[in-house]
């Protein structure tokens, strides 16, 4: 399997052995049992596209939670020996399924790069808000607060129902992070209804700005560590519209 270097952009092929699962291979970082994960590990962490020697492209999902036990279980039935090297050390070894790339789809746009695109949209907002409502908290403000409202509501509903859905339709094993992600979605929603009665207020609290903000720049922040090299390697994404379109 070849990958691309986190730090370096270069190539790096290693020798794996793989179980085959339907029509995805399963590879297991183990790294012979060592207490650190190997480098082409972090490798496809950042650059999920990988070659695979006589199969061509895939895209390269680690597995997590329940998900990554039940594969384990799978790897074991084929090769026992990796129970062996979990034994010696004390991290979970990672599973990695690696998806077979449709060389007949054309990519149309690097989905995460449009996604760190709108939330810098999200985040220039919210610091002119947080500005703002340090000096004088005016009519306009007060507009472009609501107006940032819906733009998130928007955004959020885009990803339950279009893009985490075909997600979890292409990677299942992405299930419990998406998950994770509508759950942080509907916490999101609460923050969203603060900042809609401080937009109501005559005189908001600065501080109040500021909890929000970073609360709501927070989620921003893990959604694209999650998501955003996953995004950029695939190549049909049904990404919504920006909201400040």
């Amino acid at each position: 399997m070849t990958t691309t270097g986190a730090r370096s952009g270069r190539s790096h092929t290693v020798e794996l052995g793989a179980v085959p699962d339907g029509d995805t291979l399963l590879v297991v970082a183990s790294s012979g049992g060592a207490p650190r994960h190997p480098a082409w590990f972090h490798n496809l962490t950042a650059n999920p596209r990988v070659t695979v020697d006589g199969r061509g492209t895939a895209i390269a999902v680690p597995a997590v939670a329940e998900e990554r036990d039940r594969l384990f279980d799978v790897v074991l039935a084929e090769a026992p020996g990796y129970a062996d090297y979990q034994r010696q050390t004390s991290r979970v070894l990672p599973v990695v399924v690696l998806h077979p790339e449709d060389q007949d789809v054309v990519r149309v746009r690097a989905a995460g790069d449009e996604l760190v695109a709108l939330h810098g949209w999200f985040r220039q907002e919210l610091a002119a808000l947080r500005s703002g409502a340090e000096v004088e908290f005016t009519d306009d403000l007060r507009s472009n607060c609501l107006a940032f409202c819906v733009g998130l509501e928007r955004h959020h509903m885009g990803e339950d129902y279009a893009v985490f859905s075909f997600l979890r339709q292409r990677f299942p094993e992405l299930g419990p992070v998406l998950e994770q992600l509508r759950a942080e979605h509907v916490k999101v929603a609460r923050l969203r209804g603060e900042l809609s009665v401080l937009a109501a207020q005559d005189s908001p609290a600065p501080e109040d700005f500021d909890r929000l903000g970073v609360a709501l720049t927070a989620h921003l922040d893990r959604e694209e560590e999650l998501l955003v090299p996953l995004l950029n390697a695939l190549p049909d994404v049904p990404w919504p519209k920006r909201a400040r379109e």
